[in-house]
């Protein structure tokens, strides 16, 4: 019986989709769609076996911690928000330089007392006191928000999830602090945020990630051959 094809997932849209386009033209490899345009398919021509699965990178990031595909591109950010412990369970097998941005946690600028995260637990309290209830944080990253607020001893708060644009939450009243993802911080400033001295949680880029399936051979052999191309073209 002939082997399953390995399936690569890849982002669907956006620039990062334009960037890992690019990154496989370099390395002599092509990303064809099946069908339609807009198909949800394709195939990787230069290297046998591998079916292309186009997907949201958010997605990605969920499906390779269901299995349900064997090697994706997307973001680390959004693959350690979506499994703890990232890198004892899957392969980090390729940074590619792409798709970078920090996690970072974010206060009012008139915030002047609050400098590093330590001070958000003193706030905590007073804030409560106050107002009768937690210190609020928008994010989208509530795994990832949870782990480092708990690494830094921070308790005294409550996540809201944000699903729009998380750093307008302060100036509109749902909430007094955010954790979210930004590139040059030029977003943040214009919303008078401005990051706490260790509020850097994560310095993301898009990774080519693997399951740890050594069994698997023809995961392997694409995986190899893959990685053979992008170091063969500088990647």
């Amino acid at each position: 019986m002939a082997d399953r094809p390995v399936v690569l997932a890849i982002p669907s849209k956006g620039r990062l989709m334009e960037q890992v386009s690019d990154l496989f033209a370099k390395a002599k490899l092509e990303i064809r769609k099946n069908g339609h345009s807009r198909g949800y398919r394709g195939a990787l021509e230069g290297i046998d076996g591998v079916e292309i699965a186009f997907l949201s990178a958010s997605e990605i990031a969920e499906q390779l911690r269901l299995e349900n595909v064997h090697l994706g591109i997307t973001g680390e950010d959004l693959m350690r928000e979506a499994m703890e412990n990232a890198e004892t369970r899957i392969d980090f097998a390729k940074p590619l330089g792409i798709g970078r941005a920090d996690v970072v946690a974010a206060v009012p600028d008139c915030w002047i007392d609050v400098t590093r995260m330590s001070d958000l637990e003193d706030i905590a309290g007073i804030f409560h006191r106050a107002h009768g209830r937690r210190l609020r944080v928008a994010t989208k990253y509530m795994n990832l928000t949870r782990r480092y607020f708990a690494q830094k001893g921070v308790s005294g708060y409550r996540i809201v999830e944000s699903l729009g644009a998380t750093e307008g939450t302060p100036a509109a009243g749902s909430a007094e602090m955010i954790v979210d993802i930004t590139s040059s911080g030029a977003t943040l400033k214009a919303n008078h945020l401005r990051v706490l001295e260790d509020g850097v949680m994560l310095r993301s880029q898009a990774v080519l990630f693997a399951l740890r399936d050594g069994r698997r051979k023809p995961l392997k052999r694409v995986l190899k051959a893959i990685l053979e191309r992008f170091d063969a073209a500088g990647i």
